[in-house]
């Protein structure tokens, strides 16, 4: 083992850099403004953006590839996995097997897109009367390729499923761990979507946000053996790891094996922890496709523009649901 738990330290990106077995992760902070008639934007708050494809932040926030409501309609995906987790606002999800859901703070969607599906995933400022921050955080997670054409499917993992362990420190300092995937001493996250590669225990896959009040002291458990593990130290001050003192919105690399202490500084601070064990397999990604080869590329591309993924059930391209639909999940098969 090393001398030190830090393997590598460096400025975050987007989207963030992540490890085997996961592919992807971006970070989204908006401060969308109070909603319309139509749960968009108006049409002055449209003036100067790239309309359809905006990703500058222009008055605190983005409409990405939405047209008036914020979000990202339908598109496809084959080979893996998505993880969003909601920490404000509201995410409305159709898809082209039919089902839909919207889901809020707390919550977080687990799909599988296995052999081929398409999503929307829009951003509905459901807030007349009041503005409509969002954050969320969308983590893509390899499947082997055993399970890369399995049915596509998703699962709410809600917010009262997902268990949240509170550590204090010597100094009475609280740190707050929100267990998405995976295990934390003696808790368990609920179960993934069953072809996940988090489905197996002996994957020790592991999803936690984290939260730690200003001056807390929070040693991370160790693991018994030895993955790699990402911290993504997103909003805060000044954290100390060892020797190292590390400024916000920076990643940490470090073994999953080795004890980790983090000293937090004079704010809250907020962290994105990722960990498993390697799929060790050739990844070949073009976009929204995952596979092993680029001829396996190739024939996903041929296949999409044959078939659709079935096609688009839905009368819009941006579905957004009724207001006040409340959160809800609907399977249509």
């Amino acid at each position: 083992m090393s001398n030190s738990p830090v393997i590598k330290i460096e400025q975050l990106g987007f989207p963030w850099r992540t490890k085997d077995p996961f592919l992807f992760c971006a970070h989204h902070r908006d401060e969308y403004p109070k909603g319309n008639e139509n749960m968009g934007v108006t049409q002055d708050q449209l003036l100067g953006r790239n309309v359809g494809s905006d990703f500058t932040i222009k008055d605190g926030f983005r409409l990405y590839h939405g047209s008036k409501v914020p979000g990202f309609p339908y598109h496809p995906h084959r080979g893996f996995e998505t993880i969003t987790i909601n920490k404000e606002g509201f995410v409305d999800h159709s898809d082209s097997l039919g089902s839909s859901g919207r889901f809020g703070e707390g919550d977080v969607q687990w799909m599988t897109a296995g052999r081929g599906i398409q999503h929307s995933e829009m951003f509905p400022l459901v807030h007349e009367e009041k503005e409509n921050p969002l954050e969320i955080f969308q983590i893509w997670l390899n499947l082997p390729k055993v399970k890369k054409f399995v049915e596509p499917h998703f699962r709410m993992l809600w917010k009262n499923m997902i268990p949240i362990i509170n550590e204090v420190d010597k100094n009475n300092n609280s740190t707050e761990i929100t267990l998405i995937a995976g295990s934390y001493n003696d808790a368990v996250a609920p179960s993934p979507t069953p072809d996940s590669w988090a489905a197996e225990q002996e994957n020790n896959v592991n999803v936690w946000t984290v939260k730690m009040q200003k001056n807390a002291i929070w040693n991370i458990p160790t693991s018994d053996k030895d993955y790699d593990r990402t911290i993504y130290f997103y909003r805060g001050s000044e954290i100390t790891i060892g020797p190292n003192k590390i400024k916000e919105y920076h990643l940490i690399e470090a073994d999953s094996k080795e004890k980790v202490q983090i000293l937090n500084g004079s704010e809250d601070a907020y962290f994105l922890i990722l960990q498993g064990k390697p799929i060790n397999e050739p990844v070949a990604q073009h976009g929204p496709f995952v596979m092993n080869t680029e001829q396996e590329i190739h024939e996903a591309f041929a296949e999409y523009r044959k078939t659709q993924f079935g096609g688009w059930p839905w009368a819009e391209h941006e579905v957004v649901h009724p207001r006040d639909a409340g959160v809800f999940e609907k399977h249509n098969k």
